[in-house]
């Protein structure tokens, strides 16, 4: 393992210097932009573009986009009229293309006690969907209190983010809810019954619509086959979504881009698109040919237990802009434990646009809630497909945003979608147990083990506490939240014995 991050620096660094001052791949990825967060054009109010494929003739491409909206007060008490009103929201309106949506809110420390509401109007049909609902729990998913990201000044209160496919019209609701528990303390301190209190909602409300851009044609495809790694033009689309800035700028994006790739290099070519999977025998190999001269002959013969590689679907496989993100990347020591989420978004999604679900809930982190970059490490699709997330290698102890108090010596693997009352796909299931068989054995642990962790504070544990935790676990260990959802939670047992045996015990 200290191969793995020994050689990090090296390449990251000498891949920066080989870059040339003007990339040639510039010229092969241009997209006539204007702006690195350049929008599409508004459409008009009545009936949209017939299809995506006449929209997309019709409109320059794009990289990405968010469109942020302040929400307006829907209802007022009269009694008092200068109150934060109760509701608030958006009435029904046409809007930019997008596929995603959440509310944010100024300080994020603060929650919003109540209920989300949005309705999406489908581009292509017109047609307008019932009422869904958006998780607003989610303070839970976030960096660790007292560190540099969390301390940003950028960091914005946020609901989960929904999926909602192709749209081009919105309307959105936010209402108060009582706290029942406050109103009810209160009565029987008084021997009356109160009516509960409406708590205030949170300052700053604003919808966020974003757009994923276009798939790059390194990253499109079907369900199951991505691009093969190394392919004709594996060093060109990292560079995408950077090709409208200049100079100085433009180098600085395009050596972010470059080390997003380089700091896998030990397991594939520069600008693969996915990381192949190996048997066990060669993951063994590749896992002691690093540390070879160091170890013992007793170490050597020792059994490894570490799982067989899977397929991982790399950032640029997945079409990350690297200009998004924060340059550099986050260590933490080691990976001793492994939270399992739900990003809470919907399960409407076909796996072929994961790519594009993944970009947005990337742009949804860093340019609406304010972090360095997407907070999970892994992403898992119902196909069972294999994602990276957070940049810094996939096999490196990367310091990730996902389990509020516990994301020092650990790593977060998201499954796309809600499973509190949907079961999760056996697919899933089997890439969280074939995942954590990989990564966890990598540093010597065991799938079905226990482990401390120092909490640095959060709802359930103080800050300090040494929590003793099932190596993989779920989101609610650490937090009191109901992620990962009571189905998904329900197969971690499985997914322990499974990872288990990946791994040869």
């Amino acid at each position: 393992m200290r191969g793995f991050l020994a050689s990090s620096i090296g390449v990251t660094c000498a891949a920066a210097l080989a870059l040339p001052l003007t990339p040639p791949a510039f010229a092969a990825t241009a997209r006539p932009v204007p702006a690195a967060e350049a929008a599409r054009p508004a459409p008009h109010t009545g009936t949209p573009a017939t299809t995506p494929s006449d929209r997309r003739a019709a409109e320059p491409s794009a990289a990405g986009s968010t469109q942020s909206l302040p929400l307006e007060p829907l209802t007022r008490d009269r009694a008092t009229p200068s109150a934060p009103a109760a509701e608030q929201g958006l009435p029904r309106r046409a809007v930019r293309h997008f596929s995603l949506v959440g509310v944010v809110w100024d300080d994020p420390d603060a929650e919003l006690h109540g209920r989300v509401q949005v309705r999406t109007r489908t581009a292509g049909t017109g047609t307008w969907s019932g009422w869904q609902d958006v998780e607003t729990h989610n303070a839970d998913h976030a960096a660790d209190p007292d560190t540099p990201e969390r301390a940003s000044g950028r960091v914005r209160g946020a609901t989960a983010p929904l999926w909602v496919g192709d749209s081009d019209g919105v309307e959105l609701r936010v209402r108060s809810e009582s706290d029942d528990s406050a109103a009810d303390s209160a009565g029987h301190a008084s021997g009356t019954r109160n009516l509960p209190a409406a708590l205030p909602l949170p300052s700053g409300l604003r919808l966020e619509l974003v757009d994923p851009g276009e798939d790059d044609a390194a990253s499109s495809g079907d369900d199951e086959e991505p691009r093969a790694a190394g392919g004709a033009n594996a060093g060109t689309s990292a560079l995408t979504g950077i090709s409208a800035l200049t100079g100085a700028s433009a180098l600085t994006a395009a050596s972010t881009a470059t080390g997003a790739s380089a700091v896998n290099a030990d397991l594939a070519p520069f600008g693969a698109t996915e990381i192949a999977a190996v048997s066990r025998t060669e993951t063994e190999q590749e896992y002691l040919a690093p540390d070879a001269g160091e170890l013992t002959e007793r170490q050597l013969q020792a059994k490894p237990y570490v799982g067989p590689r899977p397929g991982i679907v790399t950032r640029r496989g997945w079409g990350a802009n690297e200009g998004l993100r924060e340059s550099g990347f986050r260590y933490t020591k080691k990976v001793k434990a492994a939270f399992v989420h739900h990003t809470a978004s919907g399960n409407n999604y076909r796996c072929s646009q994961v790519p594009s679900l993944i970009r947005s809930i990337y742009r949804y982190h860093v340019k609406s809630m304010g972090w360095r970059d997407i907070g999970y490490n892994f992403l898992i699709d119902k196909c069972g497909k294999i994602y990276e997330g957070r940049a810094g290698g996939v096999a490196k102890p990367v310091l990730g945003a996902h389990t509020l108090g516990f994301n020092s010596n650990s790593m977060g693997i998201a499954v796309l979608g809600s499973y509190g009352a949907t079961k999760p796909s056996k697919s899933a299931v089997k890439a969280v147990a074939r995942l954590t068989a990989w990564k966890l054995g990598l540093y010597r642990v065991n799938p079905k083990g226990k482990t401390y962790l120092t909490s640095a504070g959060s709802n359930l544990h103080r800050k300090g506490k040494k929590v003793r935790l099932n190596v993989i676990s779920g989101h609610r260990d650490g937090f009191k939240t109901e992620c990962p959802g009571r189905e998904l939670y329900g197969k971690l047992g499985s997914a322990r014995s499974k990872a288990a045996r990946y791994q040869g015990r």
